[in-house]
């Protein structure tokens, strides 16, 4: 049974069940995705530093604990290559539910480390089904909903990674000043929705019509004549823009925990005080994605693209150029996490550049071969700032959000110019 694809509905209540089954799954996805890809932040100070027997404030914490990030985000990025290969092979279903079950029962056995590197092990692993995810839930999602409502998509998926780093900051509120491994466990959730949906979602109608009587094209074709303009493009603006992002997100916690009024605190008020700094994050991310959704309706996505790219910019330099007290930090936060709406976009715009049959492989690869340099980014930023010296790092950080909206100027105003090819801006 195929997915039909009707762009003409405008109403809710018109979307045939497929279509509704569809975006559920994406979204709870997308939630659980945010839920494990944000467990380990929560605790990486603290675990790391227990599973190598040394006190919180070793320099040797941050390093570790920056090396293992970056294994997570190597493991995203080779994930999204391999299981957006698998979506365009097997479909979009079946890889989705193999992405959800990788990253839930990994996530859940981080428990169970009791080397630092056996966390590294088991975040890389996670990491792979967390950037298959991505590839796969965009693409079924492009291929099944109304075009004109793909702004609001892209939002409302957007606000699924948001409402699970939320989740994961419940339960590490609810946590708070316990072992830190405990909170993996909570990882092992996302893998009770997968039974639903090898039953519930099938493939989509786009997919099965591309493979009749045609091959996948292979992985080399991304960076073939007719489809390498876009290839390039979008890497290197997913390659650039994802590093700043995530060393913003990985290192904010150590910022937080480095201002006057949080030093202070015993360890169940610095664990809460990570867990604020998020929260107001992931609040401000919200209203971030219906933002940039409404304003890619006004302006197209390759202007919105580039506009919150620079207001990223702007929030950082202004956050991280000078001392601020804890009340303005999560002020400031807030605002930051209204740009991260931009990455939101990124969903329904990227996916359609590509041909069918390379849709999930040429937009899982370019999205996730940032992850490659963002865990470059994530070692160096946690080897320069061993000094202590986060809020610099940071600042240094947000100016790579300018190169990026630079190339962002390249892509075509709106995805349908593509009409599923590179043409457009090849």
């Amino acid at each position: 049974m195929s997915q039909p694809a009707t762009p003409d509905i405008t109403r809710l209540r018109d979307l045939s069940p497929q279509q509704r089954r569809s975006g559920l799954a994406a979204w709870l996805g997308w939630m659980f995705d945010g839920l494990d890809m944000h467990l380990y932040t929560l605790v990486a100070t603290a675990f790391v530093a227990q599973l190598m027997l040394v006190p919180e404030s070793d320099p040797t914490v941050g390093t570790h604990g920056s090396i293992i990030q970056a294994a997570f985000l190597v493991g995203w990025a080779v994930g999204g290559a391999f299981f957006g290969r698998i979506g365009d092979v097997l479909g979009r279903s079946r890889a989705l539910t193999l992405t959800i079950l990788t990253y839930a029962c990994f996530t859940g056995l981080s428990f169970f480390a009791q080397e630092w590197w056996h966390l590294l092990i088991f975040r890389f692993l996670a990491a792979l089904g967390i950037g298959g995810e991505w590839a796969v839930g965009a693409s079924l999602l492009s291929e099944t909903w109304p075009k004109k409502w793909r702004p609001w998509i892209a939002a409302t998926l957007q606000s699924a990674v948001n409402c699970g780093v939320l989740l994961a900051c419940l339960a590490g509120w609810l946590l708070a000043g316990q072992e830190p491994r405990y909170i993996f466990l909570i990882g092992i959730l996302p893998a009770l929705i997968t039974l639903w949906i090898r039953k519930a979602v099938p493939e989509t109608e786009e997919w099965e019509q591309a493979r009749v009587g045609q091959e996948v094209p292979k992985i080399s074709a991304l960076f073939g004549p007719a489809v390498r303009g876009v290839t390039w493009r979008v890497m290197i603006i997913c390659a650039v823009s994802l590093t700043a992002h995530w060393t913003f997100l990985f290192w904010q916690q150590k910022h937080v925990l480095s201002l006057a009024e949080i030093v202070s605190l015993d360890k169940a008020g610095k664990d809460s005080a990570v867990v604020t700094g998020l929260m107001w994050i992931m609040f401000g991310s919200l209203i971030g994605n219906y933002i940039a959704g409404g304003l890619a309706k006004l302006f197209g996505y390759r202007n919105t693209i580039v506009g919150m790219m620079l207001a990223y910019f702007a929030f950082m330099y202004l956050s991280f150029s000078q001392v601020w007290s804890w009340e303005a930090t999560k002020w400031q936060f807030a605002a930051i996490g209204a740009c991260q709406g931009v990455f939101g976009l990124f969903t329904m715009c990227l996916p359609p550049l590509f041909p069918v049959l390379l849709r999930t492989t040429g937009s899982g690869f370019c999205y996730n071969i940032g992850r490659i340099v963002a865990a470059g980014g994530t070692v160096f930023f946690g080897i320069f700032v061993k000094v202590g010296d986060f809020r610099t790092a940071l600042l240094y950080a947000g100016f790579l959000f300018i190169p990026s909206a630079a190339v962002a100027i390249m892509l075509p105003s709106e995805p349908e110019q593509a009409d599923g090819t590179a043409s457009a801006v090849d």
